[in-house]
C-alpha cells in the first residue's frame, strides 16, 4: 500500500489500471489489485484473520458505547479503533480448538475518572439484576451525578442489553429489568461511571456473570 499527497493524478478512489485509489484514515492511499486464483493463507495469517473475527464480532454490537467512552480519538484512530486493538492485544484466549474471549479482561470505556468501588451482582426474580457499590463520591474526580452505563451479554444468546443511564454514583444501587427471552440464560455484566456530560469515563468493571431468573 502507498500514500501520496500530491501525484499528477491527484486523489482519487475507484480503479485506475492494476490499482485502486480510496482514503484511508485521512490519506489518499494506492493498493494494487489482489491476484486472482487459488490463495491459501499462512498458518499465521489464517490465525490472525480468526483472532480479528472474533474480536470484531463481539464489539460491533456495541460499538455505539465504545465509540462515546473507550478512551479519546487519537489522530486518526477512533474510540472504536483503540477498542479493537486493545481486545485482540489483551481479551484474547487460546484454547485448543482456537481463541475466545477472558470475559474478565474486556472493557466497555477507559478513561480517567474514578471508577466502581465494592460492586456487587445478584438476579432476582423476573428476569431482574440487582446492582450495588459503594458512593465515592468526591474521591478524586468522582461526582455524585456521574451515571452508571451497564452492558450485559448473554454468549448462549449472543445478545447485548444495553443501559446508559441506570443510575447516579451516590445512588449506591439500581435494578435491571433484562427482556423475558433472556430468562434461564447465563449473562456477564460489566459497568461504569461516565460524567454527567459525557465528557469522560472510568476503566469499566467486570461484575460477574449470573443466570437471569
Amino acid at each position: 500500500m502507498a500514500t501520496f499527497e500530491k501525484g499528477i493524478l491527484g486523489g482519487f478512489s475507484g480503479k485506475v489500471g492494476n490499482v485502486v485509489g480510496s482514503r484511508w484514515r485521512g490519506k489518499n492511499v494506492m493498493r494494487s489489485l489482489p491476484q486472482r486464483g487459488n490463495y491459501t493463507p499462512t498458518e499465521k495469517q489464517a490465525e490472525q484473520r480468526e483472532k480479528f473475527k472474533i474480536v470484531i464480532s463481539f464489539l460491533t454490537p456495541i460499538k455505539s458505547v465504545l465509540s462515546l467512552y473507550f478512551g479519546s480519538k487519537q489522530g486518526d484512530k477512533s474510540c472504536y479503533n483503540m477498542a479493537t486493538s486493545y481486545h485482540l492485544r489483551e481479551a484474547l484466549v487460546a484454547e485448543p480448538l482456537g481463541y475466545s474471549l477472558d470475559f474478565t479482561k474486556v472493557l466497555i470505556s477507559k478513561g480517567d475518572l474514578r471508577g466502581i468501588d465494592s460492586p456487587t451482582l445478584a438476579a432476582a426474580a423476573n428476569q431482574n439484576l440487582n446492582v450495588g457499590w459503594a458512593d465515592n463520591s468526591g474521591q478524586g474526580n468522582a461526582s455524585a451525578f456521574d451515571v452508571m452505563v451497564v452492558v450485559v451479554y448473554a454468549p448462549g444468546l449472543d445478545t447485548f442489553y444495553t443501559n446508559l443511564n441506570v443510575a447516579t454514583r451516590d445512588q449506591t444501587s439500581a435494578t435491571l429489568n433484562l427482556p423475558p427471552f433472556m430468562a434461564g440464560f447465563q449473562v456477564a455484566v460489566w459497568a461504569t461511571f461516565v460524567q454527567a456530560t459525557g465528557t469522560h469515563a472510568a476503566i469499566s468493571t467486570y461484575l460477574g456473570e449470573v443466570t437471569v431468573q
